[in-house]
């Protein structure tokens, strides 16, 4: 029998065994949206940023990063079978299920500038805060149009990248600097990053001296383009440059090749990840300049353990957007650990608040962001696609040769 001393102890440790299961199972789930372009000519690429900010999300699970929290990973098309590619009516659409969804604390993308111009607004509404690791153009985050893409006031579009500001002048001055160029053609997919960054690159480039022979909008769903690469090949420019994302670009990349073959060709981070390499392909793509909104880091020595980590977990190798898209959720991450563990409320407005204040160390070295979302660090990339048989023809490293950083305006 047991006597009442021994009786007492057991239900004590019957109710602290009890009281730690309640604990544990209570631990609040929260969810980190992830908006990229998984449908269409961009969905390689697509997969390998999401990738990043899974592993960052994995991990923290895995260690018990935020105590009392679990995340879960929530990922949202805005790719649709009849765009081809991103699809702003379905990026808006997936804002407002976000911001319907009160566990979603937070999102990482989007991937695209034109999904993001239709997202912004409705999160902006929800004061839902979204980290994006790719998209550049800068009108989501320029003061002038705060009251189009922030109507509620407060910043909610970050960036781990920088703009198109950057990207298309820098690239301009690499063209006049490096390469010498005299003369270009500017061409761009009419979409809202494409117009951007071509208008970026042409205001820069008029600066430098180079001569613009001309300007185009390509029709991304048009399949050819030969009427205007006939158009350019008589004007015979030094360059083409080419403002826009993979449903254009890898159907001009195949018809350049055959129509002006040795005109220098280049265009911004729309052309950069697998989509371009298998879409296009030998010997057409080679010889391609692409840039990057961000530090090359894949072949970083430091981050070799991060790469074989990353492709022993996916089965492929990352992309730098799969750094940045990584650093972002490490970003909302830190926000939740921050807050939690002084005891302040863990929602939407809270996360916001913290991510616009915080400075969090990353896989790129400290990210911090200004009043209106945008990341302080202004590295351009540049690479050229030269073609490497000991590699498969998807290996971003393998196939698009580092060159360096471009010259900032």
């Amino acid at each position: 029998m047991l006597t009442r001393r021994s009786a007492i102890t057991t239900v004590a440790v019957i109710a602290a065994v009890s009281l730690g299961t309640t604990a544990h199972a209570a631990d609040r789930t929260v969810k980190i949206g992830i908006n990229l372009s998984f449908t269409g000519a961009d969905s390689g690429s697509a997969t390998r940023v999401a990738n990043g900010a899974i592993m960052a999300i994995d991990e923290a699970n895995a260690k018990g990063e935020v105590k009392g929290y679990k995340f879960e990973a929530v990922k949202y098309d805005d790719g649709t079978a009849t765009a081809g590619q991103y699809d702003p009516a379905q990026a808006a659409t997936n804002a407002r299920k976000m911001v319907s969804d009160k566990d979603v604390i937070a999102a990482v993308g989007p991937q695209m500038s034109g999904a993001g111009k239709a997202m912004a607004p409705i999160l902006s509404a929800g004061n839902l805060a979204t980290i994006t690791p790719t998209s550049t153009n800068p009108d989501l985050t320029d003061p002038k149009f705060a009251q189009q893409y922030r109507p509620a006031g407060k910043a909610i579009y970050f960036r781990t990248v920088t703009t198109d500001a950057f990207q298309g002048p820098n690239m301009a001055n690499f063209f006049a600097d490096t390469l010498k160029v005299k003369s270009v053609y500017v061409l761009d997919d009419s979409g809202a990053y494409g117009v951007g960054l071509a208008d970026a690159f042409q205001g820069q480039a008029e600066k430098k001296g180079i001569k613009i022979i001309g300007r185009d909008r390509l029709d991304p769903k048009a399949a050819d383009y030969a009427a205007v690469l006939t158009k350019i090949k008589a004007l015979n420019p030094d360059a083409l440059y080419f403002g826009g994302v993979g449903q254009a670009g890898t159907k001009l990349a195949k018809q350049a090749y055959e129509i002006i073959p040795k005109v220098i060709k280049a265009g911004g981070d729309g052309l950069y990840g697998p989509d371009m390499l298998t879409a296009v392909g030998f010997p057409a793509v080679e010889g391609w300049y692409a840039t990057i909104a961000s530090p090359h880091l894949t072949e970083d020595t430091k981050l070799a353990k991060w790469v074989a980590d990353y492709k022993a977990k996916f089965g492929m190798g990352p992309e730098d957007y799969s750094i940045t898209s990584y650093d972002a959720a490490l970003v909302i991450i830190a926000a939740v650990k921050k807050l939690a563990g002084a005891g302040k409320p863990v929602n939407r407005d809270t996360i916001r608040d913290a991510i616009q204040s915080d400075t969090i160390p990353t896989l790129q070295g400290d990210v911090s962001f200004d009043a209106n979302g945008d990341l302080r660090n202004k590295v351009i990339s540049v690479f050229q696609i030269h073609k490497n048989d000991a590699k498969p023809l998807d290996d971003i490293d393998g196939q698009y040769k580092y060159v360096g950083v471009a010259p900032q305006a």
